[in-house]
């Protein structure tokens, strides 16, 4: 499956600028708190659709938001009744024995509104949009229902002149994420009456600031045979660290200003599978138990990169079909019945660069050892999260960054 695929399929709209709270929730572990409250299953359910992209994609670039994806598929869950609502909220993850679904629809409400609040130094736009052919006429349950969990919208299109439905796409896109991400569609692609498009841009501020005039052309190995030239960045300072004896990786966890945290993953040569099939929330939570400070010298590629995905193989790997095989699936929708099964199309965006916060000077540690030169001059994975929330904002996997 390419890394940039096309699809059609249908939702909602909520698009919310977005950065993070200031909260000192530190641990990946500390999943008991009340804002916290989905972070369990959403985390599990991240992995298992990293690690099926990455399964389809063995040697692509990935970029995906999981916590994006299961907000869209919590409010597709709206428009479906009985045993299929039943089966999809358990594919996501939930055990409707201990949680019902009032409760999750409740959750998800809530983080949405904590995802929205506002934080300047994290840059975030992300949201759903539903677009439907104008000859389908949408429930009012449904609607009440979306406004009232998710403050969305959903706008109506012409499917059959999709010249111009795809530019009306692509123009709400655009102006929903203040113009960073400008192609959701081409006029190539086939439509469909029912279109879901689910995107997310994010752009931080480290909290120790990278120099771009220490930032150098260097070498990035692909492979054992393929080498291209990328801008590397350089920054030097106190970070967290851990080279695991379990994991065939180097792990180092830096800090957004605000509420982000990313873990930066270099697999040993030729391990990235391993690495990849690793991961999962029992690994980042021993990872952030495990991390100790070190003095590093840190090369990490200059990144501006997106992933664009049709999700329906990978959310068939993880057993939910309904959503594009049935034609009744989403029966709580529309008043009449959509011409084609649904499908879902996925738009991730990062920019990874040196932009960070003012200059502090501060009082460091004595060292205990010499500086670590840390080189990402080969194929690693990044994850990032909202640390109050412990929301999966962004999963990566480079493997090529030019």
């Amino acid at each position: 499956m390419p890394l940039a695929l096309h699809t059609c399929l249908l939702w909602l709209s909520a698009s919310v600028l977005v950065t993070v709270h200031t909260m000192n929730d530190s641990t990946a572990g500390s999943s008991t708190s009340p804002h916290r409250g989905l972070a369990p299953t959403n985390v599990d359910f991240a992995f298992n659709l990293y690690h099926h992209l990455s399964t389809l994609e063995p040697h692509k670039n990935i970029l995906i938001s999981p916590v994006s994806v299961t907000t869209a598929l919590a409010m597709m869950s709206l428009g479906t009744l009985g045993p299929t609502k039943t089966q999809l909220l358990q594919d996501m993850g939930f055990n409707l024995t201990e949680i019902s679904e009032d409760e999750i629809y409740q959750k998800f409400q809530q983080l949405s509104h904590l995802l929205s609040q506002s934080d300047s130094n994290l840059e975030m736009s992300m949201g759903n949009a539903m677009f439907l052919n104008k000859s389908l006429k949408l429930k009012d349950s449904f609607l009440e229902d979306t406004a009232r969990y998710y403050k969305s919208e959903a706008l109506t299109t012409n499917s059959n002149d999709w010249t111009e439905a795809s530019k009306q796409i692509n123009k709400h896109v655009e102006s929903k994420t203040q113009g960073k991400i400008t192609h959701m569609f081409s006029d190539q692609e086939s439509p469909a009456a029912l279109i879901l498009v689910n995107y997310i841009f994010l752009k931080g501020m480290w909290e120790l600031p990278l120099n771009p005039e220490n930032t150098r052309d260097e070498d990035f190995h692909v492979n054992e045979t393929s080498t291209v030239r990328v801008p590397m960045m350089f920054q030097s300072g106190n970070m967290g660290y851990l080279h695991d004896s379990k994991v065939p990786c180097q792990v180092l966890k830096m800090r957004y200003l605000g509420n982000g945290t990313t873990f930066f993953i270099l697999p040993d040569q030729g391990q990235m599978d391993t690495v990849i099939a690793a991961l999962n929330r029992d690994t980042i939570e021993r990872w952030d138990t495990l991390l100790t400070k070190r003095w590093v010298n840190l090369y990490i590629p200059k990144v501006s990169m997106s992933g664009t995905y049709d999700l329906e193989d990978a959310l068939a790997g993880m057993g939910i079909t309904d959503l594009f095989t049935s034609q009744s699936a989403f029966s709580n929708i529309t008043e009449n019945s959509p011409l084609k099964p649904l499908k879902v199309v996925h738009k991730a965006v990062l920019q990874l660069d040196e932009t960070g916060g003012p200059h502090v000077v501060t009082r460091e540690a004595p060292l205990i050892s010499e500086p670590l030169t840390i080189t990402f001059n080969r194929p690693f994975a990044l994850l990032i999260f909202d640390n109050f929330t412990w929301s999966s904002l962004l999963f990566g996997k480079i493997m090529n960054p030019a």
